[in-house]
């Protein structure tokens, strides 16, 4: 059981004791402290709520929309959503803020509350330190019966993203309906199921091949969108004659691509080919994370802009989009950020970006794939004991290769000239996440365990 408070939310599996896990009790704790710190900001007193298909979602829901009409806060429900449906509903809603009820990438156990400002944005970490103090101190106060919150329910939120989508200037329906795509899709069982094909619909796609589209939260492998757990629909792709694969996540803010012969576009190249497109067309700089492949850097290059480099979490890539002015940008773990649109993570307007570029280019997804850097990234992790100090295990890898550039905005990054490792403690989950991206994949590993024996080294002493 686990319960973790962090900048990206309130986040914990269900079932097991108070405080330890993501009780109902806890669950109204951290609303109703969210609730207060609306009501404090004074910017409105509506809260749009959507959530995933997870099993406990519709659960956890019923004690948020309870717990914020407690308050006095009025409730817009947009029941089944994708996590950048809700933050687009947000401001279109002139609301106060929203709650999306998802776990992202873990497992179906896991349930969480992710928290936005009336901008549609996730809250700053100034700004959650401050919710978690008045969830602490449970400094609420209820609104008397005759003041009790409204609740209503819009059922059009996803229509109003699609149709944002398709009246951005860099979607070209037309490009997208003469190449005729051949799509594949693994929805995970969650709302990529509806939002996924209802795009892709929209985008003029009429021959699509639904995996996993049954939006029930039985999830039937490990939801993140990785390689590892994508065999099944890389394997129908290499036997069907498909134009490419489309995966997404639980809550479709994360996507990853498979070309048509069943390989892996790579995650980690999503935002670089759906930067290329748009750096074509738009002038500008780009943002990514710490972790992510130098080819976003090399493709912005190229294009006359410049790249500049956040901490690991959504909240960081936006701050610094805003202070870059950056066109595009976004994770390597397949987050596009498309500030056109709006300041989030978005796999439906990457599907829509990436599309429009693949049919314009009249290449193949292999091909297009095959013309940019080709750098691999280990991914790795250690999962941790609550004995661990983490910061003094980072502090003394730092000391270790004090001789090398480091970066330490966020955990420890050390440059090896054209590569380099990158070590942090996750916000999600309990783990130090080892991150090497070097020419060979044989290298990146080789860097990754290199510093993952120091590690345990350093812990076992």
């Amino acid at each position: 059981m686990a319960l973790i408070k962090s900048i990206s939310g309130i986040r914990g599996t269900i079932g097991g004791k108070a405080g330890e896990a993501l009780t109902p009790l806890d669950v109204v704790k951290f609303t109703a402290a969210y609730g207060t710190w609306i009501l404090q900001a004074a910017q409105g007193n509506t809260v749009v709520v959507g959530r995933d298909a997870r099993i406990s979602g519709d659960m956890v829901n019923k004690l948020v929309c309870a717990t914020l009409q407690g308050l006095g806060i009025n409730v817009i429900d947009v029941g089944l959503s994708t996590t950048p449906t809700v933050e687009m509903a947000v401001p279109a809603e002139k609301a106060a803020g929203g709650i999306i009820l998802t776990a992202s990438h873990n497992p179906k156990q896991w349930n969480a509350l992710k928290l936005l400002n009336n901008k549609g944005e996730f809250i700053s970490d100034a700004e959650g330190k401050l919710l978690l103090q008045l969830a602490e101190q449970e400094a609420f106060d209820f609104a008397p019966v005759n003041k009790l919150g409204t609740y209503t329910q819009n059922d059009n939120a996803l229509e109003a993203h699609i149709k944002a989508i398709l009246d951005l200037p860099l979607v070209d329906l037309e490009a997208i309906k003469a190449r005729d795509f051949k799509i594949a899709i693994d929805a995970v069982n969650s709302t990529g199921g509806i939002a996924v094909p209802m795009l892709l619909e929209a985008l003029g796609v009429t021959q699509i091949e639904k995996l996993y589209c049954e939006p029930d939260g039985n999830f039937p492998h490990n939801p993140e969108p990785l390689p590892e757990n994508l065999h099944e629909i890389s394997n129908l792709i290499e036997k069907g004659r498909f134009d490419l694969g489309i995966v997404v996540d639980p809550d479709v803010d994360r996507l990853a691509l498979i070309c048509e012969d069943g390989s892996m576009f790579g995650e980690e190249y999503t935002l670089v080919a759906v930067a290329d497109y748009v750096l074509q067309h738009t002038k500008g700089n780009t943002v990514s994370n710490l972790s992510s492949t130098r080819a976003l850097r090399d493709v912005t290059e190229k294009a006359g802009g410049q790249y500049a480099a956040a901490a690991v979490g959504e909240v960081n890539v936006v701050t610094k989009m805003k202070e870059e002015n950056a066109v595009i940008g976004g994770e390597g773990n397949g987050g596009v950020i498309y500030p056109e649109l709006h300041y989030g993570r978005d796999a439906l307007v990457g599907i829509a970006l990436f599309l429009t570029y693949l049919a314009k280019s009249g290449l193949s997804t292999s091909r297009l794939r095959n013309t940019y850097p080709n750098y691999h990234i280990s991914k790795n992790k250690i999962e941790l004991t609550p004995n661990i100090n983490v910061d003094e295990v980072l502090v003394k890898v730092q000391q270790k290769y004090a001789k090398q550039p480091i970066n330490t905005i966020d955990g420890v990054k050390i440059e090896f000239e054209k590569e380099w490792v990158h070590l942090r403690k996750s916000n999600t989950e309990p783990i130090i996440r080892i991150y090497a991206e070097s020419d060979a994949i044989v290298t990146a590993d080789h860097l990754a365990n290199k510093i993952i024996t120091d590690i345990k080294e350093i812990i076992n002493n």
